[in-house]
């Protein structure tokens, strides 16, 4: 493999010609052939570098060569950083792991993860990992925001687990009386639930028992499963994928293919993406782990409440690389402008920032830019990637300098690309010792996954950068499934048009459905940024119902400018909306509507909605649809 160093010495006069802040990455070539029927395998020429045949051995190693050095940091209930080195962590991992042994758990009885990130669930999950036990990290938002507890019901039917644990009895009680079997052991970190049988967390860190513990970790193979990650179930059928330690391996040596530079050093990350899902618990926690960095878990997000305290985490902790969703980023640009030690102190050792979970806005992108060069005089790289939860996640990545976002690269080494024509599109398929081997109990649902050779079917569409220059990237164009015809037989590319949406009606959505299959046009249901649309109309207290907010006429005319406006950008049928809908109802978790994540599911939203879809087409019109065509009031 090659690798290249990013930087220049241009004096800066622009973002473009400011100097680039060095950094190690990795340079590849593509290799491109055509087969019959136009479809299209790309790869690159270098070679995957080997990796490890379980995720615990850079533990022991990292315990051995440097037992001191800080792997994971959280703050305690007085905001003080409570740490603990390599050597910590693998004494409690071994002692934890003799206790799951003494339990008989297995692949059949796993153990499950209802809360989130914290030292005790890392503790917990590497345990099981040591000794070859598989764990489910379940998001909390399912134990949390749910009404009714039926995704968590689901998938602990599925898991059948021998033990749950949660930080918190007395805030997960009534998850676990709703969702749990009363025969399945539960451990708490605090508050133990009174009339149900609890262990203390800190009692599974009893007596190591030496060996038992050393034959079990010695059986642990590269096939062995090391933990289940659940899908959104938007489709309303939760989905246990398979991780097995090979995948989890080498998609980290795939990772370090691209991102040399953390060989170089151990990476410090100051990370808020839950682990209960795979681009948090995965890419970012085993690149932490593998190569020898230390993670102080964040207890912010991108939310009002949660943005603050990431800022004075990043004020106390320099990353070394820094990982967020482009909601996280957005969040985070006004406390950077407020904020000069805050600025000083996260661009101070910073080599990269990695968007990942969605498209990247450019202005975002250009505010980060800007602060950074008025804060250190450089440019700092924004990469990406695409994969999924099937993908372990990394599939193909973007290691090189581009002028705006949306580059996700080429697939990296080891990684098969069968780019496979579907409705005037490029179909993404997948094929690599990265992709699962299906999902628990769901063989009708692994057998629809894949194609005849084995190729992984991600769902999602790509095109090249350069068609006549495989080696400048793809960039994503949308969900398969997503897509749809008009009337008049013209298709309609949802992806991007959504991403073209939010960016143009950006801060006053939050997400939108597009409606329009065999339809003469397209419409859209919008789910408003509240708070941004209240400061439209100021005298609107805190308090006041967000339809009230949404029904002011001030409001509606920013819409309405907004929709004539991006109708005059929009040259044809496919991308032009004509009229809208503002919706005051959020979207709905147990309905299936959102996942856990936040994102939004189209046909759940149009089928739980269809009242609305119609009010957009009547005639005539509703006093609540904003269209094009509506005067100004």
């Amino acid at each position: 493999m090659r690798t290249g160093s990013v930087s220049s010495s241009t004096p800066p006069r622009s973002a473009a010609q400011a100097p680039l802040r060095p950094v190690r990455l990795g340079v590849f070539d593509a290799v491109l052939e055509r087969g019959a029927g136009g479809v299209i395998h790309l790869r690159t020429k270098q070679v995957l570098a080997p990796y490890h045949n379980n995720l615990s051995e850079p533990l022991d190693h990292w315990a051995k060569s440097a037992p001191e050095r800080i792997f994971l940091g959280q703050r305690d209930a007085e905001g003080r950083w409570r740490t603990l080195s390599y050597a910590q962590v693998l004494d409690r991992v071994k002692r934890i792991g003799a206790a799951l042994l003494r339990r008989g758990l297995s692949a059949d009885k796993p153990i499950a993860i209802i809360s989130g990130n914290d030292i005790e669930h890392a503790l917990l999950a590497l345990a099981a990992i040591y000794v070859g036990i598989p764990y489910a990290p379940i998001s909390p938002a399912y134990s949390l925001m749910s009404t009714d507890f039926g995704k968590l019901r689901a998938m602990i039917g599925l898991l059948t687990p021998g033990l749950v644990f949660a930080n918190d009895g007395s805030v997960f009680a009534r998850a676990m009386a709703t969702a749990l079997p009363g025969d399945v052991e539960l451990v708490v970190t605090r508050n133990p639930i009174a009339d149900r049988k609890c262990t203390l967390f800190a009692d599974l860190i009893g007596a190591e028992d030496a060996a038992d513990v050393a034959a079990a970790h010695a059986r642990v193979t590269p096939d062995t499963i090391a933990k289940f990650l659940f899908t959104s179930g938007s489709t309303g059928e939760p989905k246990a994928v398979i991780n097995t330690h090979r995948m989890l391996c080498s998609n980290q040596s795939m990772i370090a293919a691209g991102f040399c530079f953390v060989a170089d050093e151990p990476p410090v990350v100051v990370d808020w993406l839950p682990w209960s899902h795979t681009f948090g618990g995965n890419h970012n926690f085993n690149m932490v782990l593998v190569n020898g960095g230390s993670l102080y878990i964040d207890d912010g997000n991108p939310t009002p409440l949660g943005a603050p305290k990431t800022a004075r985490n990043l004020r106390e902790i320099a990353p070394t690389i820094y990982f967020n969703v482009p909601k996280g980023y957005e969040a985070l640009v006004p406390h950077f402008h407020a904020d000069e030690a805050l600025r000083k102190n996260f661009f101070s050792r910073l080599k990269v920032l990695f968007y990942a979970g969605a498209g990247l806005n450019q202005v975002t992108w250009d505010e980060l830019t800007k602060l950074a060069i008025e804060t250190t005089g450089e440019r700092i790289i924004f990469l990406t990637s695409l994969g999924s939860t099937e993908t372990s996640p990394l599939a193909l990545a973007c290691s090189w300098d581009f002028d705006r976002p949306g580059n996700i690269g080429l697939p990296s080494p080891g990684v098969e690309l069968k780019l496979v024509p579907n409705e005037g599109k490029l179909e993404a398929r997948l094929r690599g010792p990265h992709i699962t081997p299906g999902y628990w109990r769901q063989d009708h649902l692994t057998r629809t996954a894949f194609d005849e050779e084995g190729f992984y079917k991600l769902g999602d569409a790509l095109k090249f950068v350069d068609p006549e220059n495989p080696s400048k990237g793809l960039l994503f164009d949308g969900r398969i499934a997503e897509d749809y015809k008009l009337s008049t037989g013209t298709w309609v590319s949802v992806g991007p048009l959504r991403a073209r949406f939010i960016d143009h009606f950006a801060p006053y959505v939050r997400d939108v459905v597009f409606a329009g299959p065999d339809r003469d046009d397209n419409v859209a249901l919008v789910f408003p940024d509240i708070e941004a649309c209240r400061k439209l109309a100021p005298e609107h207290a805190a308090n006041a119902a967000p339809a009230a907010v949404l029904d002011d006429v001030r409001v509606r005319i920013k819409f309405a400018e907004l929709l004539g406006k991006l109708a005059e950008l929009s040259p044809g049928s496919s991308t032009r909306i004509m009229r809208l809908i503002l919706m005051a109802e959020p979207p709905s978790m147990d309905k299936g509507e959102m996942t856990d994540k936040g994102s939004i599911n189209q046909r759940s939203v149009l089928t739980n909605r269809a009242a609305l879809v119609e009010e957009l087409y009547a005639m005539p019109r509703s006093a609540r649809i904003i269209a094009i065509t509506e005067p100004s009031r």
